[in-house]
C-alpha cells in the first residue's frame, strides 16, 4: 500500500523467533534465555512491588525487575500465564511460591488476600498483563487499599506503551496528558473528545484496533483536519509501525486498512487562543481569590501569553474595585 506524501510510515523488523507476530512477549533473538539473579543474593523488602513488564521484546524488562520476581515471596499476576510465560524466558523458577491472579474484576475475596500476606510481612510482586501496572491496567484498587492500610509499597518502573509512543511521535513531551481509552459509542466519544479539544498539551490515548477508524474520524470533527496526530502500532513488537501526519490524512490512510494489534494514538496540543483583555480580566478574577497581585500577574502571563505588565496593571485595577 502506498502511504499519502502527508504521513510518515516507519516500520521496524522484528524481535521475534518461535512466536507469533504480535505476541505479547517476544522472546529474545538468543536462543539462550536470560539467567535472573540468584535470589539468595539480593533480599526482596517486605512489601507490595509493582513491576513494569515488556510490552512486547521480552529483554526489555529491567534487572531490578528480575530480583524483584525471582526474590518474591508471593507473585500477583494480571494474567498468570503472562507471567508464568515471562519467567520462563528469564529462567526464573517459581519455585513453589504462590501465583496470586488479580485483576478488575477479582472483587474483595482476593484483595483481602493479598493486604493479609502483606500484614504478615510478605514481599509481593505484582504485574499487569504489560508494561506499568495501574497505566489502563490493573492495580488502582490494591495501590489504595495498601495505602490507606498504611502497608509498605514501591515501584521497579519499567516499559509503558504511553511514554515509548510519546517518544517516537515527535510531537511535543514538555507537557502531554495520558486519556486512556476513549468511550467505545460515538455519542460518548464525541463528548469526550470535545473536552480535551482545548487542552495545550499532547494527548495520548489507547484504543482497539477495531475503532481506531472511528476514532480518528470523530478526532478530525473535535480537533480539526490539520492538527498533526500520530498513530503507533505494536510498540517494540515485530511489526512495529508508526504513522504521522495530519488527522485527516491518518483517518484516510486508517480507513483503507485491515489494522491489528496494540495501538497508541498521540495528537498535538491544541493552538494558543489569542488573549482579549476580557480574558485576562476573568483569568485575573480566579487568580486574585488565592493569590497576591504579583503572583496572579505572573501566572496569568504565563498562562495566557500575554505581556505580564499588561496583566499586573489589569490586576492591579481589579484589586481596587
Amino acid at each position: 500500500m502506498v502511504v499519502p506524501h502527508c504521513c510518515s510510515r516507519t516500520a521496524i523488523a522484528g524481535q521475534g523467533k518461535g512466536f507469533d507476530a504480535g505476541s505479547k512477549l517476544v522472546r529474545p533473538t538468543s536462543e539462550a534465555p536470560d539467567s535472573a539473579a540468584n535470589p539468595g543474593l539480593r533480599a526482596i523488602p517486605p512489601g507490595l512491588h509493582f513491576v513494569a513488564t515488556p510490552i512486547g521484546a521480552a529483554r526489555d524488562i529491567t534487572l531490578r525487575a528480575l530480583d524483584v520476581l525471582a526474590g518474591a515471596d508471593v507473585l500477583v499476576a494480571e494474567d498468570t500465564r503472562t507471567l508464568k510465560h515471562l519467567l520462563e524466558i528469564h529462567g526464573i523458577a517459581l519455585g513453589g511460591r504462590p501465583l496470586i491472579a488479580y485483576h478488575d474484576h477479582s472483587g474483595e475475596g482476593p484483595l483481602q488476600r493479598l493486604l493479609g500476606h502483606l500484614a504478615e510481612g510478605k514481599s509481593l510482586a505484582y504485574a499487569s498483563e504489560a508494561g506499568t501496572p495501574l497505566i489502563s491496567d490493573p492495580g488502582f484498587e490494591l495501590a489504595r487499599a495498601v495505602a490507606a492500610a498504611g502497608l509498605p509499597m514501591t515501584a521497579a518502573p519499567g516499559p509503558c506503551a504511553a511514554i515509548c509512543a510519546l517518544t517516537l511521535s515527535g510531537l511535543p513531551s514538555d507537557r502531554f496528558m495520558f486519556a486512556g481509552f476513549a468511550p467505545a459509542t460515538r455519542a460518548a466519544r464525541r463528548s469526550f473528545l470535545a473536552e480535551l479539544a482545548g487542552v495545550q498539551a499532547t494527548l495520548i490515548l489507547y484504543e482497539s484496533p477495531k475503532r481506531l477508524a472511528d476514532l480518528l474520524s470523530d478526532m478530525v470533527a473535535a480537533f480539526g483536519p490539520t492538527r498533526r496526530g500520530v498513530v503507533c502500532r505494536e510498540l517494540t513488537k515485530r511489526y512495529e509501525e508508526v504513522l504521522r501526519g495530519p488527522l485527516q490524512d491518518l483517518a484516510t490512510e486508517v480507513a483503507g486498512r485491515q489494522i491489528r494489534g496494540e495501538i497508541v494514538v498521540l495528537v498535538d496540543r491544541a493552538p494558543p487562543v489569542s488573549a482579549t483583555t476580557e480574558s485576562i480580566a476573568d483569568a485575573l478574577d480566579e487568580a486574585l481569590k488565592s493569590m497576591s497581585v504579583k503572583d496572579a500577574a505572573s501566572f496569568v502571563s504565563q498562562t495566557l501569553g500575554v505581556s505580564r505588565k499588561i496583566a499586573y496593571q489589569i490586576a492591579l485595577d481589579r484589586s481596587r474595585e
